[in-house]
């Protein structure tokens, strides 16, 4: 969303073979780059409108129609939510999925509807990780979600969140709960969330009479479109503005799986892959290779499906009840997070951070050291404590401030507000947000070319 496009996704070597996401990630990478030459965004908008409704395959922006036509029909139904404009962020490209020998028979089993734009969005319906551009919903005629596919952890680097693989068994695993419906509906309960506050996200303060319910092809497609990150931003404005600490589900919102220690195959449903040592899930006896039937009781699609379960799971301390199936038994763990665990989630990657960088970090962006980088650059510093690097530096008004309080880019940040444990950017925007007022003024301690530097930064929450 408004980000630079990079036209070379870069394939990271893994234990297991990557071959086939490699390729695709190659393959969307071209189609991207020939149609950001031949186009403008505006221009992409309208023949994606033209095309997709001459070819009769998807309901396009059209809810009503596709639920008339899974209810007359009584198939299942596949929503995907694609912000178009934004190229960069297209995952899984519907060009490509629409020729995959893998895909393309089983989209043929569901009533398709394709939404560009969240402008009129359903909040109640379609809740989800809104840092997404590529999110699929599979539903039941009457709108019970079957499940959820797309993750993301990273602004370019998808590959080990998504694949054609496995959205092919999560639109299976979609098919073998329809086939159950409406037996198996109780089941489903928790796949919808509580009721939104606000009905859809032209209603949200921040965004309502700068766009309307639908996009308007009268006039500019592109500025009239409300993109999934903005639904997010304004949920967190709202939350800056109150009186109360943001709530900890708001600032690290739907959790990856690998944030808890468990690391999700993304070609499968939901199966484990790797633990990390010491995490909450080794603690709770998840091993690798373990098939995870349900979470907090219910059927799992997909690493987006886990995500949901997280993210639902507000109290402090959480104790999950999960099947899995493990060589072939079925056994039954609890899951069980402590105090504090969504913090260990990496927020400084989301579109929706922005604002936050703003109001806690005047504007920077830091990036972590490796401890090794962190010895040779600050040698004098106490193992494991704070050296981030300020990769950028806001330049214009209001993500000025860090600028104007002297910081540049290239520093090293190794205090803020007296602390040297906040070893993320996550942590500082968390810490800032929790502890610190509008108006107050942090110290932070600075190293620039070997040199101390003394600065103060006044928090603008």
């Amino acid at each position: 969303m408004g980000q630079q496009v990079r036209t070379r996704p870069t394939c990271r070597a893994e234990k297991v073979p990557r071959t086939v996401t490699c390729t695709l990630a190659a393959m969307i990478a071209l189609v991207a780059a020939g149609t950001l030459a031949a186009q403008s965004r505006e221009q992409r908008v309208r023949e994606d409108k033209r095309r997709i409704e001459a070819e009769g395959y998807w309901h396009y922006n059209d809810a009503a129609a596709a639920f008339a036509e899974a209810r007359s029909s009584a198939k299942p139904m596949l929503v995907v939510l694609r912000c178009l404009p934004c190229v960069e962020c297209v995952k899984l490209d519907d060009e490509l999925i629409d020729r995959d020998p893998r895909i393309q028979p089983l989209l043929s089993q569901f009533v398709r509807l394709r939404l560009v734009s969240t402008n009129g969005l359903d909040l109640a319906l379609f809740q989800f990780d809104t840092d997404q551009s590529f999110a699929v919903f599979f539903l039941s005629p009457q709108g019970d979600i079957y499940g959820r596919f797309g993750t993301r952890s990273h602004t370019t680097e998808w590959t080990g969140d998504v694949s054609i693989q496995g959205l092919a068994k999560a639109m299976r695993g979609a098919l073998d709960l329809h086939a159950e419906y409406p037996g198996n509906r109780s089941l489903l309960a928790g796949k919808k969330g509580p009721a939104p506050r606000f009905a859809s996200p032209e209603l949200l303060p921040s965004l309502k009479d700068k766009y309307k319910s639908t996009l308007n092809y009268e006039g500019n497609v592109v500025a009239s479109c409300i993109h999934c990150h903005q639904i997010g931003d304004a949920v967190r404005e709202l939350a800056l503005a109150g009186p109360e600490k943001m709530p900890e589900n708001i600032l690290f919102p739907y959790p990856h799986p690998k944030s808890i220690g468990l690391i999700m195959d993304p070609d499968e449903m939901a199966t484990v892959r790797e633990v990390a040592p010491d995490s909450a899930a080794a603690r709770s006896g998840f091993l690798p290779g373990d098939v995870v039937q349900t979470l907090g009781g219910q059927p799992l699609l997909s690493i987006a499906d886990v995500q949901w379960v997280l993210h639902q799971a507000v109290p402090q301390r959480v104790e999950l009840p999960a099947v899995v199936v493990r060589r072939g038994v079925e056994q039954r763990l609890t899951l069980r997070l402590e105090k504090g665990w969504r913090r260990a989630g990496d927020i400084s990657w989301r579109a929706s951070s922005w604002e936050l960088r703003r109001a806690t970090l005047g504007g920077m962006v830091l990036v972590p050291l490796r401890e090794e980088q962190k010895e040779v650059a600050v040698p004098e510093r106490k193992a494991g404590s704070m050296a981030l690097l300020v990769q950028h530096v806001g330049e214009y008004a209001p993500h000025d401030v860090a600028q104007r309080a002297g910081v540049r880019k290239g520093d090293l940040l190794v205090a803020f507000d007296a602390r040297t444990d906040l070893l993320s950017e996550s942590e500082i925007i968390a810490y800032a947000l929790w502890e610190k007022q509008k108006g107050d003024r942090v110290p932070l301690k600075l190293i620039r070319d070997g040199k101390p530097i003394a600065s103060t930064l006044e928090i603008s929450r």
